[in-house]
């Protein structure tokens, strides 16, 4: 194991330790965690050479500043972000070399929220649950950085990956959400689902990475009776009392009370972790229709377990 420390010399807003996530204690009210952005923490590991599940830091709005005691290979991804090292300008969103002593500043995001530094090793806080990653929801996992804090850093894992064409998707001018309704869609008017697919909506400042909330206008529910708590998924979108939407994210808990009028695919809610108060969102429902039953003998295995999607305004 490496002696390697990484200082906190500015935490920013808010930086926390975050690697994949914490998965398979949901049945004890455990969140998955783990980071919002995941491409963009994959990419900043493959840079810097560390297998996927190493921990980074994810930085929130205005970035961090880290000191690291032995030499290392650091990059930036995310949310793009002025990095400096020493007071130079460094190259953002690739392998960057760290001298023992020398101060790496992320500065504020120029587009999107959050920002992911990787260094070569990995952090290497204590696992807990197996994961390294801070849980805001029920404070498992190393605390939020604070200026001063000291981290452990690993051993080398393999080469930094120098290429022009590694994969990156700019944080987005709209967040554009595709829905698959329900389980409880039965529970909202159809007028409702309209509105989910139409209505103009907004990221709500209220958002962290609980949850993505947004302001807009109410869904109208079908069904007014209370609802016992049942199971959540992570991009669940439940509908509180004021009708307004809210995204379920990594840190969010694993049961609720209101109704789920559908569930964004996970591969979307990337972009979700890059929305800055105030982006538009929009909402776009899409629905399963069963396989056409055909007599035994005639269904190819290609459709047999098919079903085809569309969207709401297809129907």
């Amino acid at each position: 194991m490496s002696d390697g420390k990484m200082e906190v010399v500015r935490a920013g807003a808010l930086t926390t330790v975050q690697d994949l996530g914490r998965f398979g204690y949901a049945d004890l009210g455990v969140p998955r965690s783990g980071a919002l952005d995941q491409p963009a923490h994959r990419l900043a590991n493959r840079l810097v050479g560390n297998l996927p599940d190493a921990a980074t830091l994810e930085t929130t709005l205005n970035g961090v500043a880290v000191r690291i005691t032995r030499p290392a290979i650091v990059a930036v991804t995310g949310a793009p972000a002025p990095v400096r090292l020493d007071g130079r300008p460094v190259a953002w969103s690739s392998p960057v070399f760290l001298p023992p002593g020398a101060v790496l500043d992320i500065g504020p995001a120029t587009s999107g929220l959050r920002s992911y530094v990787a260094v070569s090793g990995g952090i290497t806080v204590p696992a807990v649950l197996g994961s390294r990653s801070t849980d805001l929801l029920s404070g498992l996992g190393p605390t939020p950085l604070v200026d001063g804090v000291t981290l452990p850093v690993g051993d080398t894992a393999g080469p930094p990956v120098h290429s022009d064409t590694l994969p990156w998707q700019a944080p987005p001018q709209e967040l554009v959400l595709p829905v698959l309704l329900g389980p409880r869609h039965d529970w909202f008017t159809l007028s409702a689902i309209n509105t989910l697919a139409r209505g103009r909506y907004q990221v709500s400042s209220n958002s962290n990475r609980i949850a993505l909330r947004t302001d807009g206008p109410a869904l109208e529910r079908a069904v007014h009776r209370e609802m016992a708590s049942e199971g959540m998924v992570v991009g669940a979108i439940q509908v509180p009392p004021d009708g307004r939407p809210v995204i379920f994210l990594a840190d969010s808990p694993t049961t609720g009370g209101y109704p789920v009028i559908g569930v964004v695919p996970e591969p979307s809610l990337a972009a979700a972790a890059q929305a800055v108060p105030g982006l538009p969102v929009r909402f776009s429902p899409i629905h399963r229709r069963p396989s056409t039953k055909r007599p035994a003998g005639q269904r190819s295995a290609r459709h047999a377990n098919c079903d085809s999607v569309t969207t709401l305004e297809q129907v």
